[in-house]
């Protein structure tokens, strides 16, 4: 009856903190162990309920548990917050991981693919970097106003404007060559 039904794994970069229940939920087992350990731990289990947040690398994690024989299940944080006692450690985040597992109705996310993932990923990098090309493109003009140029919203209009803007402005405003960067002698290395 000792044997382990229910394994928590609070995740984390290098060192992972392990909680195991019974089928009484019975803690069997406490531990933590390190990254390079942790495929090996769980290999040497019989098949059980593997509990993580689904939090970064749970989906890689997931993958690698299923692949040894474990079911998983990744439960969302805000699920897993009320069940945490005390303050914030390794150890009770283990716990209380487990004992969110154990409830009947508790929601779960379904393990991504690699190739699930990669979409994702594609499609954060995007997002991102539409954000920054926004941010880009307000601060430009936010420069621009303070010279009196005012530049429209709109991207299309933005490559339009900048280039018209560059072609009318005063010398002043033209970028500065290397040599008359004075600032440059000036600066200070940055210490070690």
């Amino acid at each position: 009856m000792n044997e382990i039904t229910t394994m928590a794994i609070d995740l984390a970069k290098n060192v992972f903190q392990l909680h195991g229940v019974d089928a009484r939920g019975v803690c069997q087992q406490r531990r933590r162990v390190r990254r390079a350990q942790l495929l090996r731990v769980m290999a040497q289990m019989p098949p059980c309920l593997v509990a993580m947040e689904a939090c970064a690398s749970a989906h890689y994690w997931g993958r690698e548990f299923i692949e040894l024989g474990h079911r998983v299940k990744l439960i969302p944080p805000q699920y897993v917050k009320p069940f945490v006692r005390g303050n914030k450690t390794d150890g009770n985040d283990a716990e209380g991981i487990c004992e969110a597992a154990l409830r009947p109705r508790m929601p779960s996310v379904a393990v991504k693919t690699q190739e699930q993932q990669a979409v994702l990923a594609e499609h954060r990098i995007r997002q991102l970097l539409e954000g920054q090309r926004k941010q880009l493109g307000n601060q430009l003009r936010g420069l621009l106003a303070e010279f009196g140029i005012v530049i429209p919203l709109g991207s299309a209009v933005l490559s339009k404007g900048l280039a018209e803007a560059i072609e009318r402005a005063p010398a002043r405003l033209r970028p500065r060559s290397p040599d008359r960067c004075a600032w440059r002698a000036r600066a200070r290395p940055i210490p070690a």
